[in-house]
């Protein structure tokens, strides 16, 4: 449950539509989902967080299936369900395929061992990997 009440439409301030109007353009379609819904609490910060998000997962030198599948890998890490499933959907609708999803949860569950075995053993860094 919500710890912040969803903002709809209706309810929301002309600062709010018009950054949910520009998620609508931006994303071609008229889906506002429940992190902007709790996020337009504070028009401030929601506008700060589209603004960057759009900046950082618009197109780049990485393909935006990859910036999908990193941003998958970094939820888990964090441990945001929220987030695993809603760029999970987006890296599926940017064409991940079962497979390449199979092995994205394979090398994230092989980082997570083996960073798991390199801090508990302290071990150092290489001399040959410190830039």
């Amino acid at each position: 449950m919500a710890t912040v009440p969803l903002i709809s439409d209706a309810a929301a301030s002309a600062e709010v539509l018009a950054v949910f109007d520009d998620i609508r353009a931006t994303r071609g379609g008229d889906f506002i989902n429940n992190f902007w819904r709790a996020l337009a609490n504070d028009p401030a910060l929601l506008a700060a967080t589209w603004a960057r998000l759009k900046d950082v997962m618009g197109p780049g030198d990485l393909d935006p299936l990859v910036k999908e599948m990193i941003y998958i890998a970094v939820s888990v890490a964090n441990g945001c369900s929220y987030c695993i499933h809603s760029h999970t959907a987006a890296a599926t609708a940017k064409g991940m395929s079962a497979e390449q999803h199979g092995e994205l949860l394979s090398v994230i569950g092989m980082a997570m061992q083996t960073n798991g075995l390199v801090t508990a053993m302290q071990v150092p860094v290489d001399e040959a990997f410190l830039v």
